[in-house]
């Protein structure tokens, strides 16, 4: 039996559900998705792997226009998945602009690879058309969820003839089996790029400070969670437990206070359910000690950016 392997790099907009498609395609919670955009800000790889098989897929930052160097990164590595994929997943949902970053858009126009156009959230035009029902007005069949997607597909059929299209939910797991049988199909014959027993490309402290910023971006508000950066100085892991520091980077000593919090609590509730969530995630018991410190102005750092690991290089 030849044995498939291949790149499948998933891009779009922010906030389309890249980071939870990934971890439904990948069986892992390798990305982490939240409510908030920006919530990706590296390339990151989840290996899936078969006697016959390795998909090596790679989650990136939401395409946006850079405003400082940090965006720039992330945008860097979102466009580097497009020179080495053998497959792209291009994510879009049933409320976004198709005409959104046409830039980054018409780059994939031009791919010579194969494209699968993903329409995701399909679930939320039942939702639209329910309330248009509790509003009093009556949804005509021209306006139905069947209609609504067929006027979606024919745009994005416009705009990439080329590509496959293929309505989904990854939330609710609805065409990512579909989806992942026609993956298979698509990918080239070559041997595995790696061993068959690595889950991701990322060390055990990356998810550390992933799992962290996480719990950032959920419990702060405005623009605090897109000031912060984690850093994991001590990793020390035995065969019962794994003995953690980390560091929250913020831009400003008023940053600071907020993330601290008035007596520590709000420090200590991050740190808490960091913990929780850490423990779940290496299946051992976690010491976690979190320090705070300013780095002033570091998303605009270059300096500072590379020192972090935002080289898409």
């Amino acid at each position: 039996m030849k044995h498939k392997a291949g790149f499948v790099n998933i891009v779009g907009n922010p906030n389309v559900g890249k980071s939870t498609l990934m971890n439904q395609l990948v069986g892992e919670r390798i990305s982490i998705a939240t409510f908030k955009a920006q919530t990706t800000r590296h390339r990151i790889m989840g290996i899936v792997n078969t006697d016959d098989m390795q998909i090596v897929f790679s989650d990136t930052p939401g395409v946006l226009k850079p405003n400082y160097k940090l965006q720039e990164s992330m945008l860097a590595f979102s466009e580097s998945a497009l020179a080495d994929a053998d497959v792209l997943l291009y994510v879009t949902d049933v409320v976004e602009n198709p005409e959104k970053n046409m830039e980054f858009l018409e780059k994939v126009q031009k791919m010579q690879i194969p494209v699968l156009l993903l329409i995701n959230k399909i679930d939320e035009l039942a939702n639209m058309d329910s309330q248009s029902d509790h509003s009093g007005q009556s949804v005509s069949s021209k306006h139905s969820s069947q209609s609504r997607l067929n006027e979606i597909v024919e745009k994005w059929h416009s705009l990439l003839p080329n590509a496959e299209i293929l309505p989904i939910s990854a939330k609710n797991k609805f065409g990512v089996d579909l989806l992942l049988k026609r993956i298979k199909e698509l990918l080239p014959e070559s041997p595995a790029f790696f061993d068959k027993d690595q889950l991701t490309d990322k060390p055990a402290r990356f998810f550390v400070s992933e799992i962290i910023r996480e719990k950032i971006l959920l419990y702060y508000d405005k623009e605090i969670p897109y000031s912060v950066e984690v850093v994991v100085e001590r990793f020390k892991e035995d065969d019962r437990q794994i003995h953690i520091n980390a560091v929250i980077y913020v831009e400003r000593e008023s940053q600071k206070g907020i993330i601290i919090g008035h007596q520590g609590v709000a420090l200590k509730k991050v740190s808490t359910e960091a913990r929780k969530a850490l423990e779940k995630f290496f299946d051992k018991h976690i010491f976690l000690e979190v320090f705070v410190k300013v780095d002033k102005d570091w998303r605009s750092s270059k300096k500072e950016l590379d020192n972090f690991g935002y080289n898409p290089e």
